[in-house]
């Protein structure tokens, strides 16, 4: 039976309001003047240290001293301002039901990926959970996960930007896109996705891949 891999930011769930106030916080302590939402919306999803870089161009001493204060805002109730799209947990539940094995593909530290699985009440659906960090990118985290017989050749990868599809393609698997998160239409088809999916409904249509 084939897996489905899911991101998690901006496909399972929506991080904006998290992340947009632990960046601000960590902007504002530091003497950089805070974002709006609809700048931030870009950076959903790469790792948090190009972000930072990309919005204050700051040395790299700096830049992690910002992602300290990032952190400390977010793993303290960033992560807990996280909400699952609307439609997520019934599509889940009705793949889970026709045995689709699941599982979560994040940039997000490991830790913090089931913090926040758990705190949205559906951990219990996955049957693994990669997480990555500065070091370890999605392509990397498939190939240990082929590597390591999680999952196989068949398995597709779910997400809404084209890092998560072009993760999937350099590991020979295929790829879902998905229209309700961060990632446009065309950065999306650029990168030749099996389907583009508009609607959380539209999941269980991979029922019959």
């Amino acid at each position: 039976m084939y897996t489905l891999i899911f991101d998690l930011d901006g496909t399972l769930s929506d991080p904006m309001p998290g992340f947009s106030r632990s960046i601000n916080h960590a902007l504002l302590s530091s003497g950089f003047q805070p974002c709006h939402e609809r700048e931030l919306a870009r950076y959903v999803g790469p790792d948090i240290e190009e972000t930072f870089r990309a919005l204050t161009g700051a040395a790299d001493s700096v830049v992690r001293m910002l992602v300290g204060l990032y952190r400390e805002r977010y793993e303290a109730v960033g992560f807990s301002e996280n909400a699952l799209y609307p439609g997520i947990t019934t599509a889940l539940d009705t793949l889970s039901r026709h045995g689709i094995p699941l599982g979560v593909c994040t940039s997000r530290r490991l830790e913090m990926a089931n913090r926040i699985l758990r705190a949205l009440e559906v951990r219990d659906r996955f049957y693994f959970v990669s997480g990555g960090n500065a070091a370890v990118n999605k392509q990397q985290q498939l190939s240990q996960l082929l590597a390591a017989d999680v999952i196989d050749s068949t398995a597709l990868m779910i997400g809404d930007r084209a890092g998560d599809l072009l993760g999937a393609h350099a590991n020979g698997l295929r790829s879902v896109g998905v229209l309700w998160g961060y990632g446009s239409r065309s950065e999306l088809q650029a990168q030749s996705p099996l389907r583009l999916l508009d609607h959380v409904g539209d999941l269980t249509d991979l029922l019959t891949r």
